[in-house]
């Protein structure tokens, strides 16, 4: 009897994580229908934006739709879809963080910034947020063979993108660019919530878990550390120039 009854509640457990990270990336579809949503409604954005604002809010969510369509290509079993998919995720993943990093620039250049953001500290926190995701994205796709890493890591780097969904709810109410700490409290409540989901599941909290908290407070960290610095105001200066 225990020998049969072993493999069903692994079964079980597998399947019980895919349906957690498939209701996760609803969550993070969710968060980024309110914060853009919400930036529509109080007119800070529009569609009158320039070209290039545009193909940036074309990739980040044809990003986030393609994450939310693996975890539920996962979710339902059909790993072979999810699999040839991620090469598609993986080309998106590079022209995301090259685009993005250029369009952070043209976003200065044109004085486009929210109003609680100084140049040099939008810089840095885009920037760093860039490193974040990429270091995270990069890494779980290296790493898709183990599993249980690869879906992990890439939740961590969906997180650092999830920043600027939550961004946009947060920081208009305090309306101070320290806002981002708050924002951080969000975003590692979501890393808590799988941290728990591993406790319960598995019994103990995948290291996966712990390089996500480490990157997200390193976002922040380094943001507010590299803000002042030399080399970035001068970045911020040159392309104000």
């Amino acid at each position: 009897m225990a020998t049969i009854a072993a493999p069903a509640l692994d079964q079980s457990v597998q399947q019980r994580e895919r349906t957690f990270y498939f209701r996760m990336s609803l969550v993070f579809l969710a968060a980024a229908v309110a914060g853009f949503g919400f930036f529509f409604a109080i007119g800070a954005s529009s569609f009158a934006s320039p070209w290039w604002v545009h193909v940036h809010a074309l990739t980040m969510v044809g990003f986030l739709g393609l994450y939310v369509a693996q975890s539920w290509l996962v979710h339902r079993g059909d790993l072979a879809t999810h699999r040839r998919l991620g090469v598609v995720g993986a080309v998106i993943s590079v022209w995301l963080v090259v685009y993005g990093s250029w369009a952070i620039t043209q976003t200065i250049a044109l004085g486009r910034l929210p109003p609680f953001f100084t140049p040099n500290f939008f810089l840095a926190m885009d920037w760093t947020n860039m490193a974040i995701f990429a270091g995270l994205a990069w890494a779980a796709m290296a790493m898709r063979r183990r599993t249980d890493w690869h879906k992990r890591l890439m939740f961590g780097a969906m997180l650092s993108l999830m920043s600027v969904a939550w961004g946009r709810l947060i920081l208009p109410q305090v309306f101070d660019q320290r806002g981002i700490v708050l924002i951080l409290v969000v975003l590692l409540g979501h890393v808590g919530a799988a941290m728990l989901f591993d406790r319960r599941a598995h019994g103990r909290i995948h290291p996966a878990h712990w390089w996500t908290v480490g990157a997200l407070v390193a976002w922040v960290g380094l943001t507010f550390l590299l803000a002042d610095a030399p080399p970035v105001l001068a970045l911020v200066e040159s392309f104000s120039a």
